[in-house]
This record gives C-alpha cells, structure tokens and sequence, in this order.
C-alpha cells in the first residue's frame, strides 16, 4: 500500500523560508521518482474556505517544473529519487501563502504561458498534509 506523508510545514513571519517534504513509501514497483518514475507529483494547498489550488507540479525525471502565477519565481520543486522524496523549498513567504499543504500525482500543462496544475487519481494521493502558517 502507498503512503504519502508530508512534513515540513511551520509558522514563519513574512518573507521568511520553509522546505516541505513529501515522502512516499510502500511503491508497488521502482520508484516514484527519477527515470523509473512513473508519475508527475505535485503540491497542492488548501485555506479555509478556499478550493484547494495546484501550487507546483514536476515530472518524474525532475526536469519539468509548474508553478502557479501566486508562487513563481518564490517556490522551488525538487525530486530525490534516492530518498523518493519530493520538496517544496518556499522563499519570500506571504501570509496568503498560509495553508494545509499536500501532495500527490498531478497533471499539468503550460497555456498561454501559464501553468495549469490539477490533482490526478492515477498516482499517489495525498496524506494528511502539513499547515503553513505565514503570520508575523
């Protein structure tokens, strides 16, 4: 059975850091990440009273990146495939950046030169998320 678990999240004053984490583990075959991967994973966010939104998608190689307009150029998706792990590395925080945060499989596409992000059912869903909470 896979299991997703997100860690990482923290309260932080504006314009500081944070680096979530995403491990997966129990992968039926090979692994999430890296040239056997098999899925794009991704970070989504959800704030009370908001729909959850696409915040970051990358492919299994970890050489294509998404990113929502809110984020980009702030937040940084990366991959270890030796730790089947993926990061969120989350600079220049906003107290609208304030959120439960999750991963899973996604699906994304550029249009218009922006990305599109959107949560996929064919991989790993997310766990329990981990809260960011962006206050001074």
């Amino acid at each position: 059975q896979v299991q997703v678990v997100e860690s990482g999240g923290d309260l932080v004053q504006p314009g500081g850091s944070l680096r979530l984490s995403c491990t997966i583990s129990g992968a039926v075959s090979g692994s999430t990440f890296g040239v056997y991967g098999a899925y794009f994973m991704g970070w989504f966010r959800q704030a009370p009273g908001k729909e959850r939104e696409g915040v970051s998608c990358i492919d299994p190689g970890g050489t294509i990146t998404y990113y929502a307009d809110s984020v980009k150029g702030r937040f940084t998706i990366s991959t270890s495939d030796a730790e089947n792990t993926m990061y969120l590395q989350m600079d220049t925080l906003k107290v609208e950046d304030t959120a439960m945060y999750y991963c899973q499989s996604c699906d994304a596409y550029r249009s218009r030169g922006r990305d599109v992000i959107t949560p996929s059912q064919r991989g790993p869903q997310g766990g329990q998320g981990t809260q960011v909470t962006v206050s001074s």
